[in-house]
């Protein structure tokens, strides 16, 4: 019999954390662009957004057959909507300003209630319907 000491690491338990920390990262920069989109004069880079997406993109697979898998698809689903929405009501601006500004104004809570929603969803540790 051999008296050799095998450490056993609950694997599950660090590739869940793993992903929860990824996914706090992402939806913090989500929450600061989708803030920054609402405050007037509070604008910050789109570079946080396409890190994030960027991440999630990256880290999608990691999450695949876990609950996790379903907040990487809601945050890439809400930045590729935001972004198209964004794209189409753009040439509002270019008829009246006032238009153009409700309609990223709308889409900016719209965004930030997604965000919100998948943090609150993913401290529960449950998914989130996409």
């Amino acid at each position: 019999m051999s008296n050799d000491i095998i450490d056993v690491e609950d694997t599950n338990a660090a590739r869940n954390q793993s992903l929860k920390t990824w996914g706090a990262v992402s939806y913090i920069l989500h929450l600061i662009v989708a803030i920054a989109a609402i405050v007037p004069g509070a604008q910050v880079s789109i570079a946080l957004l396409l890190i994030a997406l960027i991440m999630d993109l990256v880290k999608k697979e990691d999450a695949t057959g876990t609950w996790h898998e379903s907040h990487f698809k809601w945050r890439i689903n809400s930045v590729l909507w935001a972004g198209v929405l964004y794209l189409v009501t753009s040439p509002l601006f270019l008829l009246f300003y006032l238009p153009g500004a409700l309609a990223w104004l709308i889409i900016s809570v719209w965004f930030l209630y997604r965000i919100i929603k998948g943090m609150v969803r993913m401290n529960s540790n449950q998914g989130v319907n996409a």
